[in-house]
């Protein structure tokens, strides 16, 4: 119903009805408490109005029933309110494992997009129907953020690290994508568009643009062009950790304390090698802060990543070389 309304964009996505059945739900019990409040206010405000100096008021008793009452009523109201939002928020933040990976670099004032199979857009993300895909975002400047009004999902992209968003969805066509952060004299104009094809066709586009390296094969040509396969090596000798399964596994650092690698502590490895340093290996790693780019970056990343699904490999990425 309120779908066909300007102010309320279509609904495209898995999540969309979820977002807004809550927000209809925060508006509707706003609404009534905002009536009920103003109404006896202005009721009070007559019948309890003095009428002469020499009234009185009566003693109030109080009730414990109306105490109750208004007690109750709103902490039942709010644990749903907070309940049904924890809900949609896990929704958003669980991406689906066998999400479509897509890299997403924010700069003033254009997104740049690429796929793990290689092919680059900019301002523009061409998607499947019916298949979620995830974002794994960053920005070469100030802070972004990523907003798509028809899947009611948006992120903020930040310099310095990486975060993550996630849709799938449910319509073909072309939908706004719009920077929802202000980022400069010209962010009205970091926007873009989301073209959902049926599969068959998302196939044909993917394949039908210039030919270029997968985004794991040009961050394996990155890895050996920087030396970092002379440390990290499957033999006795290597001098930095191997990486060949190393994504999403548990490792222990110097001082005893643990962390999950994910794509932020690879960052921070390759950037800031002695900030995390595993256990069992000096730090001797070099930084290579200046020397790649945040599109590099993710290449040797995922390149990483891909490793953990061929064993035979034997080597790993510079983001472990003081970490793991």
């Amino acid at each position: 119903m309120f779908a066909t309304l300007p102010l309320f964009p279509e609904q495209a996505s898995t999540v969309a009805s979820q977002v807004d059945a809550l927000f209809y739900f925060l508006i509707g019990v706003s609404s009534v408490f905002a009536v009920l409040i103003a109404t006896l206010v202005v009721y009070f405000a007559v019948r309890y109005r003095r009428r002469s100096a020499a009234d009185r008021p009566e003693a109030i008793h109080g009730s414990l029933t109306l105490e109750l009452a208004w007690t109750l009523i709103p902490f039942a109201l709010t644990m749903v309110m907070f309940f049904w939002g924890a809900r949609v928020f896990v929704t958003l933040r669980r991406p689906p494992d066998n999400a479509l990976q897509v890299f997403v670099v924010g700069k003033q004032w254009m997104w740049k997009l690429q796929h793990l199979e290689g092919r680059r857009e900019i301002n523009q993300l061409h998607v499947p129907v019916g298949r979620a895909v995830k974002m794994t975002m960053t920005s070469e400047d100030v802070i972004h953020s990523f907003f798509v009004p028809a899947f009611r999902v948006k992120q903020d992209v930040l310099p310095g690290r990486y975060t993550t968003l996630w849709f799938e969805a449910t319509k073909t066509g072309t939908y706004h994508l719009f920077c929802a952060e202000y980022c400069g004299t010209e962010h009205s104009a970091m926007i873009g568009q989301i073209i959902v094809m049926e599969p068959s066709e998302y196939q044909t586009w993917l394949s039908g643009g210039p030919v270029t390296a997968s985004l794991a094969s040009a961050g394996e040509t990155l890895f050996t062009d920087l030396g970092c396969i002379s440390c990290h090596r499957s033999d006795s000798g290597a001098r930095g950790p191997q990486l060949v399964g190393l994504f999403g596994k548990r490792v222990q650092l110097q001082g005893g304390a643990t962390l999950v690698v994910d794509e932020n502590y690879l960052r921070e490895s390759i950037l800031d090698p002695q900030a995390k340093i595993v256990a069992g290996f000096q730090p001797i790693m070099p930084t290579f802060k200046g020397l790649v780019t945040e599109e590099q970056l993710m290449q040797l990343i995922a390149y990483i990543k891909s490793l953990a699904a061929a064993p035979d490999q034997q080597i790993a990425a510079p983001a472990a070389d003081t970490q793991g």
